[in-house]
């Protein structure tokens, strides 16, 4: 998939994963993509792969949230 695809796939992960709103979950992907997390996803198309657009998704959710535990704890019980 493009990078552009992997991108969504992540954000749509978010909302399947986590039930985050469309709205939050492109916030997430865009402040991790701001901070260069995807910036190796850009260059190397074998990681834009369906694991590790879950794998991603859970690492960006997690990342987000690790400094808010009463917002994790609530989406993760979904």
């Amino acid at each position: 998939m493009t990078y552009e695809e992997y991108l969504d796939e992540v954000t749509t992960l978010l909302t399947e994963m986590y039930k985050l709103s469309d709205e939050a979950a492109i916030k997430y992907v865009m402040r991790a993509q701001a901070a260069d997390y995807f910036t190796l996803h850009d260059d190397d198309p074998a990681m834009r792969t369906q694991e590790r657009a879950i794998q991603d998704a859970k690492t960006v959710f997690e990342q987000r949230n690790k400094s808010r535990p009463e917002i994790y704890r609530k989406n993760k019980s979904k």
